[in-house]
């Protein structure tokens, strides 16, 4: 099949144009040339598919005003809703809504629950950028984990800008960690999520040791968007070889400022990269090798391992941002198997 004329063209000129533009690159920067990025045959056909998916339409729209934002969280929710019944009984899990500490919660209950597991909770937090994923349709990682690790699970429906930006889901958050914490043994409960999710996840850390409350037993931040300050070598290592995110010139950095609303985006409870990691818990972190976001977690890994943490990093081959959140792919079933095991083998 013959390339599209835009790529051929694109790989013809390179490398003149780099040698043209050489004298306006910074000395130190590494001049890329234009290619093509096959897709990997090392994965599964089902993963494949993913990976050869064109970039998500939008985005690099970066809404201007609230009233714009709300209409990409509808039309972001009214993508998926329609499917939640219809995961959940191919999961074989429960979904039911509920409120803790006066916020909305969404208890997943796996259909066979374990002996194992019977007196084990997960808290979850949800991604999407802090502004995607109201809802129902936030709780589909959830259900991933109740059904492929046979937990229950507790999917906290945080509030969300533009009309709650931070603290507002660090709140929730935490308030909800607070009362289960109060009812239940915090030895027994682990907190999970990704992208947002799992910042959000060491966010919640970070915010209950100022609380003085207890820390769960493990943590399981996936591909965790915890730098909202557009550092990192895989945001420029990745942009455009990422289907997900793409790039960070997308919609991703509005909703940093969106969600930080006007604070310094530095702050550890919005970035937790920078805040202090000493006596967490056990954590398990999983990314991809195109995720836009794997410069997050590796550093995550590293920041935990040099606080002494007991630490793991699993990385999936050819996988753009948090892929291994997609139904019926069987890397999604490795994936949630190492999480389930890891957290198995640090709760009471």
């Amino acid at each position: 099949m013959p390339l599209p004329r835009r790529l051929v063209l694109t790989a013809a000129l390179a490398f003149p144009a780099l040698a043209r533009a050489r004298d306006t690159i910074p000395p130190e920067a590494r001049p890329v040339p234009a290619r093509l990025l096959p897709v990997p045959g090392t994965v599964s056909p089902e993963l494949q598919r993913l990976i050869a998916a064109p970039y998500p339409v939008g985005w690099n729209v970066t809404p201007t005003d609230a009233a714009g934002w709300r209409q990409v969280q509808v039309a972001s929710s009214a993508a998926i809703e329609p499917h939640m019944a219809a995961l959940a009984a191919s999961l074989r899990v429960r979904v039911e809504p509920s409120s803790i500490a006066g916020v909305p919660v969404f208890i997943v209950t796996p259909e066979t629950l374990p002996a194992a597991n019977r007196d084990r909770l997960l808290l979850h937090l949800h991604g999407g950028g802090y502004v995607l994923y109201p809802g129902l349709v936030g709780v589909g990682e959830a259900m991933l984990m109740a059904s492929h690790g046979g937990f229950s699970c507790v999917s906290v429906d945080y509030r969300m800008p533009p009309d709650h930006p931070f603290p507002a889901a660090l709140n929730d958050a935490i308030a909800v960690w607070r009362a289960l914490t109060a009812e239940r043994d915090p030895r027994r409960m682990a907190i999970f999520g990704s992208s947002a999710g799992g910042g959000l996840t060491l966010a919640t850390l970070l915010r209950a040791r100022q609380d003085d409350l207890p820390f769960p037993a493990a943590i399981a931040p996936g591909t965790p968007w915890c730098d909202l300050t557009d550092a990192g070598d895989s945001l420029r290592a990745n942009a455009y070889v990422d289907n997900v995110l793409v790039a960070p010139t997308g919609w991703l950095g509005g909703a940093a400022r969106l969600y930080a609303a006007e604070r310094d985006l530095a702050d550890p409870l919005i970035s937790p990269i920078f805040g202090d990691f000493t006596g967490f818990p056990p954590a398990i972190l999983t990314s991809g090798t195109r995720d836009l976001l794997l410069s997050d977690t590796v550093r995550a890994h590293r920041k935990l391992r040099r606080a002494g943490v007991t630490a793991a990093l699993q990385v999936f081959e050819g996988q753009s941002h948090a892929q291994f959140i997609s139904p019926g792919v069987p890397e999604t079933a490795e994936a949630f198997g190492e999480i389930a095991g890891f957290l198995g083998r640090h709760l009471a």
